[in-house]
């Protein structure tokens, strides 16, 4: 592990006092880690993944393959203990796998089949689909946080460049950066960047930028309702830790859950931690349909006219206030099916 973090830190060109300063510890620190003299914990080793852009599975296992060889040694019967937290941790994962509902396993079934089907017509992917749809998730997406631009005045502004009279500046702004947003992810799923907080701000930037510039990409530092509920997010001041535990959760799971419902998850996660002044839906989105196309999926284009809203909100609401969140990843992963199957249907004509 040490070799893992002093190689990947020279490679960066960043200096110990540097790396100590992004990940906020002495950097004593630092150099004991390289040496092996001193261990990591659990959410230094995310953050060294994360600034040090290292793949969070590899060193996280490093970090745990020493912390057992110290916790063991040369014990006598050390080997036959592995093997039996082998098992046991393999039982584990097996009891996450069993608590997903038959309901919702049914529909990752077809979702998985409807993929393998996708990944056999890859070749028949063309610019000018993949384009006609993303002007129909900006169009939605945006319609869901109230933007009256209509389809083709949303394809005006985008592709034309014009100006539609009786729209507001913000509601090209909205369309113009949300096609920008969706054209970031694809670079990061493309280039197979890892997400983390960096990306995290960059997108809601793109989302905000012209519109509440001095609030695009950075947290709120007021108290906000959530748009829809009655549920309060917590305070100002925590919303860094919340966040911080957000990636943590993100990279402890996102081996371990279906894609689809990893997306849903930091989905309604964001939505109800709230983060931001403005922009937390369409962010949210970005989010899962980030993870949804990096794991090989498409873009699960949620509707934006007053019914699929409320089929939106009420399960996210419930997610929020309940702790129930079976209603909202059944509702995730139908509409990525939907996607799928139409999906198909046109790159297969």
């Amino acid at each position: 592990m040490k070799n893992l973090l002093k190689n990947a830190r020279e490679q960066k060109g960043i200096k110990t006092r540097e790396l100590a300063q992004l990940i906020d510890i002495d950097q004593a620190l630092i150099s004991k880690f390289e040496s092996g003299s001193r261990k990591p914990t659990r959410d230094q080793v995310v953050k060294l993944a994360q600034v040090l852009e290292l793949d969070y599975e590899t060193l996280m296992v490093a970090w745990l393959k020493e912390r057992i060889l110290y916790e063991i040694g040369n014990e006598e019967f050390s080997l036959k203990a592995l093997n039996m937290v082998q098992e046991e941790i393999e039982n584990n994962y097996k009891t996450i796998k069993r608590s997903i509902s038959k309901n919702l396993q049914s529909i990752l079934d077809e979702i998985d089949s409807l993929k393998s089907k996708l990944d056999k017509f890859r070749q028949f992917d063309s610019f000018r689909i993949a384009q006609a749809l993303e002007l129909e998730y900006t169009f939605e997406s945006n319609r869901i946080e109230g933007n009256t631009l209509t389809l083709r005045e949303t394809d005006l502004v985008i592709n034309e460049g014009l100006t539609i009279s009786g729209k507001s500046m913000r509601e090209h702004l909205e369309a113009i950066n949300h096609v920008e947003a969706i054209s970031y992810i694809k670079q990061l799923m493309e280039r197979n960047f890892p997400f983390n907080e960096r990306e995290l701000l960059s997108v809601h930037n793109l989302i905000l930028r012209g519109i509440i510039p001095e609030d695009a990409g950075r947290y709120r530092r007021v108290q906000v309702m959530i748009k829809g509920s009655s549920h309060m997010p917590p305070q100002p001041f925590i919303v860094p830790k919340q966040m911080e535990d957000y990636f943590i959760w993100f990279e402890e799971n996102k081996g371990k859950l279906h894609p689809v419902v990893l997306a849903a998850e930091m989905h309604e996660r964001l939505v109800t931690i709230h983060p931001f002044i403005d922009g937390n839906g369409r962010t949210s989105r970005l989010v899962m349909n980030l993870i949804l196309l990096q794991n090989g999926y498409v873009i699960a284009n949620i509707k934006g006219d007053y019914e699929s809203r409320m089929k939106y909100y009420q399960p996210l609401e419930t997610a929020q206030t309940s702790g129930n969140k079976e209603d909202f990843l059944l509702f995730v992963a139908q509409i990525e099916k939907e996607c799928l199957e139409r999906y198909l249907k046109i790159i297969s004509k």
